[in-house]
């Protein structure tokens, strides 16, 4: 087993507001599917990597309480971070040091309320 989580769903009340987001801050395409009715974003994934998948249903509420997802930063999360706030977000956590071995962190809420983290080693 590569990975103990296989899918994270993040819940939107605008589904393009939130693909325009996220393709911004991460620079990434969203492939948009429709799921049985249910419209899904589906990130970019590779061999090994957790399948991200944002979702527009009437169970689906976006929340700054739970379950708290990390993207990875890649080489610095500041390049990401500096770009939440001017596409809808907010940063609720600057980038800071967790240690020398681990890197830093930051959080923001994203465009539909949802409380995310960010991650780099630098």
């Amino acid at each position: 087993m590569k990975n103990f989580i296989s899918i994270v769903e993040i819940p939107t009340d605008s589904f393009a507001r939130a693909v325009k987001f996220y393709q911004y801050i991460l620079n990434i395409q969203i492939q948009e599917i429709d799921m049985q009715g249910t419209p899904m974003g589906l990130f970019p994934d590779g061999e090994g990597t957790v399948n991200v998948a944002l979702i527009k249903g009437a169970s689906y509420k976006p929340s700054t309480e739970g379950t708290l997802a990390y993207f990875n930063g890649g080489d610095d999360l500041q390049n990401v971070l500096d770009k939440i706030e001017s596409d809808g977000g907010k940063v609720v956590v600057p980038k800071t040091l967790i240690d020398a071995e681990n890197g830093f962190f930051a959080m923001f809420i994203d465009s539909e309320g949802n409380k995310m983290g960010l991650h780099s080693f630098k």
